[in-house]
């Protein structure tokens, strides 16, 4: 089956302590390890301000996680539990893997293209060559 990558960022109250944070990403931990999910990164980007008021707040802590799977379910599972979360306003998750492919193809074009052109001449060789032509009269 193929693997696919996903942005999870999700926000929590202002005023939640660190070790509720904590709970909430075991609880993501042990979600992705019992559907055979992996965490590639965990990262915590502090108190933000919020672009509009979310259930009365207007800031909360993002924390941001990169996840890879072969299981659809396992977002799903993970969004089902976000929901019920009472530390937890706001969610989003994002599938990359279809953004990544689009950028390794288009990457892959660049560097055919980079391949076909001629190769320009350096600057030093460049003026090197009226030198030589004076030379060579």
């Amino acid at each position: 089956m193929e693997e696919r990558y996903y942005d999870l960022v999700f926000i929590v109250r202002p005023a939640t302590p660190e070790e509720e944070i904590k709970k909430v990403l075991t609880v993501i931990e042990h979600t992705c390890a019992e559907k055979g999910g992996k965490i590639e990164k965990t990262e915590h980007w502090g108190t933000r301000k919020l672009a509009y008021r979310v259930a009365k707040h207007r800031e909360g802590i993002y924390v941001h996680q990169e996840i890879r799977t072969t299981h659809g379910e396992l977002i799903a599972e993970l969004e089902r539990r976000l929901r019920v979360q009472d530390t937890v306003i706001k969610y989003q998750t994002v599938r990359l893997d279809e953004d990544l492919k689009r950028q390794k193809k288009l990457s892959q074009k660049r560097d055919k293209r980079a391949a076909r052109r001629p190769r320009r001449a350096t600057a030093p060789a460049a003026a090197a060559a009226p030198e030589q032509a004076a030379a060579s009269s």
